[in-house]
């Protein structure tokens, strides 16, 4: 495409399509086509992510996500019927970085590793996809929509900009960054965290914009504050922040300031003409909180989502009653709650069911793994697969590709004469005996 022709499309684009009303871009469609390149590079799975995303939340009262630290977490959280992803960069540092080191949530990890998950977590989700379709099984749309955390951006707008980049390389639909310090960045449940200016933060959130135009992908971005219960910030050069800072110093020369719903809500208005949804972060479950920040934000911005972290860093019942509990994404949902996630699901339901494993293995040696088994095959009637190990990963599908290669004369394929073949692929009614 010729840059004119380029040019005048992508600016039809942004003026006419009700995706991007109430976002504002600093620049041009000429500062794209410049940024660009020479060839068109199609992310296939960033734009199909995006625009399934984005669908989603106009039809649905809301999305509630789990996360998941592993490409079989994801393939499992689809069959069950989720619809999208969360990947967390706790989870990440935790335990799913290239360093190779368990890290508490302050940005020690490369930062790459969120992009190196998502790529494996695209990869599983692919291969169910490839399984299914040769089976001529198309009963479930694989390629769930995947939202990513890139933190405080791991640096400046330029580091914003090369993330989002990759992000979109590796997959993702969503992204969203925070407006705290790169340097010194902290879990939002943890002490000690440090904001930058509000417009500081605002020209990342251009930068990521601007990464996701050059790459053609309409990109699902995320602004978080967490002026909620920050008490810290770098500069007092942004007037827009004067007003909640209280002249006290630190002895590394950062300024007190105000924390509270009134800060987020300030700064949340500041980033909504530059971000799809908003989310504040919270220190519990909390829904006169949040009606306040939807109530301010949407009376400005009526159309503009928000975002809420259903945290596993609250103890829920202690805030709430069962019957609050049942009922409160409902309830986000209707106040504009778009996008509702466990940030940490992945981490908690893959340690407790190893532990809980592990101690019962401990106690009764196989009685407790074959009781486990029995829970898998109980599963089977919702759709849970992993019982058949073998073919779950896909060794049917690669025996095709053996066979075609051969003109079908191999006879090297794998799944036949397996145990698995033997013992897992037996008729339900037999199996159904076998657990009786």
């Amino acid at each position: 495409m010729d840059q004119q022709t380029f040019i005048t499309a992508l600016a039809n684009e942004w003026s006419t399509n009700r995706r991007w009303d109430g976002v504002t871009r600093p620049y041009k469609p000429d500062d794209v086509y410049r940024l660009r390149g020479s060839i068109d590079i199609a992310y296939s799975l960033a734009r199909y992510g995006a625009a399934r995303l984005w669908q989603l939340f106009l039809d649905d009262d809301y999305v509630a996500v789990l996360s998941a630290v592993t490409g079989n977490q994801a393939i499992q959280q689809v069959q069950a019927g989720l619809k999208a992803i969360y990947v967390s960069g706790w989870q990440v540092a935790a335990d799913a970085n290239n360093a190779l080191e368990m890290y508490p949530d302050q940005s020690l990890y490369p930062s790459d590793s969120v992009p190196t998950l998502l790529r494996r977590i695209n990869n599983a989700l692919k291969r169910a996809d490839e399984i299914a379709h040769l089976r001529g099984d198309h009963s479930t749309y694989w390629f769930a929509p995947l939202v990513a955390d890139a933190e405080a951006g791991f640096g400046g707008p330029l580091h914003a900009f090369e993330i989002m980049k990759n992000m979109i390389d590796a997959g993702a639909a969503g992204v969203h960054f925070e407006d705290q310090l790169a340097s010194v960045k902290k879990c939002g449940h943890l002490g000690g965290k440090v904001l930058v200016p509000t417009s500081e933060f605002i020209t990342k959130l251009v930068a990521a914009r601007l990464a996701s135009d050059v790459c053609g992908v309409d990109t699902i971005l995320i602004a978080r504050t967490d002026a909620n219960s920050a008490t810290l910030l770098t500069s007092d050069s942004d007037e827009y922040d004067r007003r909640f800072v209280t002249g006290e110093r630190t002895a590394e020369g950062f300024f007190r300031v105000r924390d509270g719903v009134d800060a987020a809500i300030a700064r949340a208005l500041a980033y909504a003409p530059y971000a799809d949804l908003l989310w504040f972060e919270t220190s519990k479950p909390d829904l006169a909180e949040a009606t306040r920040f939807a109530e301010a934000i949407r009376g400005k911005y009526p159309r503009k989502m928000l975002a809420y972290n259903c945290s596993p860093s609250f103890n829920w019942r202690k805030h709430l009653t069962e019957a609050q509990i049942a009922a409160f994404q409902k309830e986000l949902g209707a106040l504009g709650y778009k996008f509702q996630f466990v940030t940490l699901s992945a981490f908690h339901a893959l340690n407790h069911s190893m532990f809980t494993l592990a101690r019962e293995y401990r106690d009764r040696g196989m009685a407790a793994y074959a009781e486990l088994q029995n829970r898998e095959f109980a599963s089977e009637q919702d759709g849970y697969a992993a019982t058949r190990h073998q073919e779950f990963v896909g060794v049917g599908y690669f025996d095709e590709i053996t066979q075609i290669a051969t003109g079908g004369t191999s006879s090297v394929t794998a799944m036949e004469g397996s145990t698995e073949e033997e013992q897992f692929h037996a008729p339900k009614r037999k199996r159904a005996n076998a657990r009786r």
